[in-house]
């Protein structure tokens, strides 16, 4: 079969991650594979924010927890040592859709490269905070964004989960 739609049932979200930080080739290579997801009319209407220091990969872990309603401790990101975050462009009517495709790509190409990922949600709640807000300012990131999810990625701790039987009566042809 085709390795990427190989790729695609072999890929699954790891919910436990070793605290190694994978190479930053290894990661830019996923951020740029993101970077060409497809997009409504070629507007390219999503960014992606790489987090791959340990204190702000902390602090953002914290939010979500909060955000989440888990107990102090809990670490949404299941210890994935880097966290990219994907935004679309609130004035784009596709931004969402192409946010979700870029999430698609970023876990796929972490898959190709050996690496673990899963999709985190609660970005919509973090980026309407102020403090995220002034993140994005002081980044120098300008527009009207919205959090569509957080691709922590990293080495997986363990054996990936087996993917679950496809059900039944999903597909209808005409």
């Amino acid at each position: 079969m085709n390795e990427i739609i190989n790729a695609m049932k072999e890929r699954r979200s790891i919910r436990k991650f070793k605290p190694e930080m994978p190479a930053k080739a290894d990661l830019d290579q996923i951020i740029e594979a993101g970077l060409y997801a497809a997009n409504g009319r070629g507007m390219q209407g999503a960014i992606i924010i790489a987090v791959t220091d340990k204190a702000a990969r902390d602090k953002l872990s914290d939010t979500n927890r909060k955000i989440g309603g888990w107990e102090e401790g809990f670490d949404p990101f299941y210890g994935a040592p880097a966290v990219l975050i994907v935004l679309g462009n609130k004035d784009i009517n596709t931004g969402i859709y192409d946010g979700s495709l870029v999430m698609g790509n970023l876990m796929l190409a972490a898959h190709s490269l050996g690496l673990g990922s899963i999709w985190i949600h609660r970005a919509k709640e973090e980026f309407e905070m102020p403090e995220y807000k002034k993140l994005l300012d002081d980044l120098g990131i300008k527009g009207n964004w919205e959090g569509i999810g957080h691709c922590a990625i990293g080495y997986t701790d363990g054996d990936a989960p087996k993917a679950a039987e496809r059900k039944e009566g999903r597909v209808y042809r005409i």
